[in-house]
């Protein structure tokens, strides 16, 4: 039951994010708008709690969630075969590019901390 209500939370916060992002015209997409606004929900025990074991559940049957994604790829081998180098060096480039200015973000303050 409590697995119910973490989902209709996240149900909640996404649909309240869609309405802000949607009736604001903000150029941000809604879901992002309900992620912010279910961090700040997060600070109360009576959605932390059932947030909490909807995403323990969704987090064990991940891999389900894959079987679109290689389905689509499977579909479309052709593409694959024809663009699949350009796409794996722009993932790979992407995929560093994000692992340095992660890197970057996390050790800025603590070395700003050390110079002063």
């Amino acid at each position: 039951m409590q697995g119910l209500r973490g989902l209709a939370w996240l149900l909640v916060f996404q649909s309240a994010g869609e309405l802000l992002s949607r009736g604001l015209s903000l150029p941000l997409p809604g879901p992002v708008l309900g992620l912010v606004l279910m961090l700040a929900g997060l600070r109360f025990e009576a959605i932390r709690e059932p947030v909490g074991e909807c995403a323990g559940f969704l987090l064990s049957h991940l891999s389900l969630l894959f079987i679109p994604v290689g389905v689509g790829v499977m579909t479309h081998l052709a593409l694959v075969s024809q663009y699949g180098g350009r796409m794996l060096l722009v993932i790979a480039l992407s995929t560093w590019i994000g692992l340095a200015v992660t890197a970057l973000v996390l050790f800025w303050p603590d070395r700003a901390r050390k110079d002063a």
